[in-house]
């Protein structure tokens, strides 16, 4: 009885009585994807060892712990992106990973180079979203020659010594910002455009796609200065109160980072809904909610559940193969999201 059984696990596979036969045994070496296929063919032809299999497995399978660094624990996007960056660990069959997300204590350099170095004790290999400075870079260097890759999400930092870049394109993120404002805006007047820090070079970068995007369009409309919010809801909201009270004329509102909360906020209170043309970044209960209501005219969002599998699989190839040879960057395609959409 045992030997069909090894038999119809063998058919289908599509391997032969004796590679099975190593496998259940652990009989002798099985390249991991032919002892995959062979454990998939036992659960589907009902094999009662099959999860004793599994286990013989996962014992062979490499070890990798995965380090996440993220910002604004507190925040909504954030937890949706933990959330994200832990079930595509969980989701890899060819490792036994294990997940630390960690979120910086502040924006500050100093704080996030520590915290990255921290992690870099605890892990194999590491992902962070962190502000572009020296002391920032000085701690990739240093993780890089411990034999830590360190990857850079949503904005990019540390270029030249970093493994990688995965997320949007930024400066196209700013273009599509003015255009929708410059189409959504009613009546000619000022524009305002809210930065979490000049540290952030994914906000630089949309700042210079908005502002290039907003030269070509054919309207009469006027950049303001741009406010610098460090991503909090408060600031955001108190300072988008002022402008509205100082420019009467204000006809859109784009912001680059965090902070959306606030400028939503304070259109409710001061606007009717789509008198201020407003584009924010990332789509969560509240931005939904805004579009719903049409106080936001546009909300441009990363792909979260993409983004978080192409990073776990970048990791996974620099623990195999070492730190690549040229720092790469994989630009992902934002997800648009106007009041019809949701």
């Amino acid at each position: 009885m045992k030997r069909s059984r090894i038999v119809d696990i063998a058919r289908e596979a599509g391997v032969s009585k004796a590679t099975v036969d190593r496998v259940i045994h652990s009989r002798g070496a099985v390249r991991a994807d032919t002892a995959l296929k062979v454990a998939e063919a036992a659960h589907r032809v009902d094999y009662y060892g099959s999860n004793l299999i599994d286990q013989q497995l996962a014992i062979k399978l490499p070890r990798i712990r995965f380090g996440f660094l993220l910002t604004k624990g507190k925040q909504e996007f954030y937890q949706s992106f933990s959330r994200e960056l832990e079930f595509a660990v969980g989701t890899r069959d060819d490792v036994r990973g294990s997940t630390v997300v960690r979120f910086s204590p502040s924006q500050s350099p100093a704080d996030v180079a520590e915290a990255m170095l921290a992690l870099g004790e605890q892990t194999d290999v590491i992902a962070c979203t962190a502000v572009n400075h020296h002391a920032v870079g000085e701690a990739t260097l240093e993780l890089r020659q411990k034999g830590k890759p360190t990857f850079a999400l949503l904005t990019d930092f540390a270029q030249g010594t970093r493994e990688h870049y995965i997320g949007l394109d930024n400066l196209k993120a700013g273009r599509i910002a003015a255009w929708m404002i410059s189409l959504a805006a009613q009546t000619p007047g000022k524009i305002a455009l809210f930065l979490g820090s000049n540290r952030w070079q994914g906000h630089e970068l949309r700042e210079t796609g908005f502002r290039s995007n907003l030269r070509e369009a054919d309207r009469d409309l006027t950049l303001l200065e741009s406010v610098i919010n460090l991503e909090t809801r408060q600031l955001t909201y108190e300072t988008t109160l002022a402008l509205l009270e100082r420019h009467d004329d204000l006809a859109g509102i784009c912001v680059a980072g965090g902070g959306m909360e606030g400028a939503i906020s304070a259109l409710r209170e001061a606007r009717a809904p789509g008198e201020v043309a407003l584009v924010v970044n990332e789509l969560t209960s509240i931005s939904r909610k805004a579009l719903s209501d049409r106080y936001a005219t546009m909300v441009i969002s990363t792909p979260l559940a993409e983004l978080c599998r192409e990073t776990v699989e970048l990791m996974v190839r620099a623990v195999r193969n070492g730190p690549a040879q040229a720092p790469g960057r994989r630009f992902l395609e934002p997800q648009i999201f106007l009041p019809p959409s949701v």
